[in-house]
């Protein structure tokens, strides 16, 4: 199982980080050890000081696939979740000045918490889906599936043209703007269509 992420796919993101609205998608990875499920609660790990949460929908593939045909795309996915994608932002940032990969900021232990999955067939219009984040009671971030730059269907086919696809991956499709910091005490909510699926603590 590997967990594929989409970086700036939502126009207000990639405002808020002063960074370009990309033209083709962003592609970055995570290891397996960083998938943590259940709802367990995360540790603030030690070498960050500036922690971001990120939410976003997340696919799960259900059967293997490579070079696949965007219109077809939408086969390869059976079920939806939410997951957050933690970001040492002070990390990340260091590294961007350099010109060096993300993945220490980004594929660290634990920083893929996903939630229960759910049948995208309970949903009549996955381009219009609501997903919010709250954090200790405050709202900060707040999407719609609508304003996503690439739809679920070309980002499968765009990275099944590089990587294989394999039943049980999961990608992680974009956030949108208010990503901010947390800190150990901190809770977290997160809600797809009014059902809250995210529900855990910073430790």
């Amino acid at each position: 199982m590997k967990i594929i992420a989409i970086g700036r796919n939502y126009a207000e993101h990639a405002h808020e980080l002063n960074n370009p609205v990309p033209t083709a998608p962003v592609i970055f990875l995570k290891p397996d050890t960083a998938l943590l499920k259940d709802n367990k609660p995360f540790y603030h790990p030690d070498f960050s000081q500036d922690l971001h949460h990120e939410l976003e929908i997340v696919l799960k593939i259900d059967k293997e696939g490579k070079h696949i045909n965007e219109k077809f795309a939408a086969n390869y996915y059976e079920e939806i979740a939410l997951g957050v994608d933690f970001t040492a932002r002070d990390i990340q940032s260091r590294h961007k000045e350099k010109g060096l990969p993300w993945e220490l900021a980004k594929a660290f232990d634990n920083s893929a918490p996903v939630s229960n999955f759910v049948p995208k067939a309970k949903f009549t219009d996955l381009y219009n889906l609501n997903f919010h984040l709250d954090v200790n009671g405050q709202r900060k971030q707040t999407g719609n599936t609508s304003r996503l730059l690439f739809s679920f269907e070309y980002i499968i086919a765009f990275v099944s043209r590089y990587i294989t696809l394999k039943k049980g991956d999961l990608i992680f499709t974009g956030t949108p703007a208010g990503v901010s910091r947390v800190n150990v005490g901190d809770h977290l909510e997160g809600y797809l269509e009014g059902e809250k699926l995210i529900d855990f603590y910073i430790k």
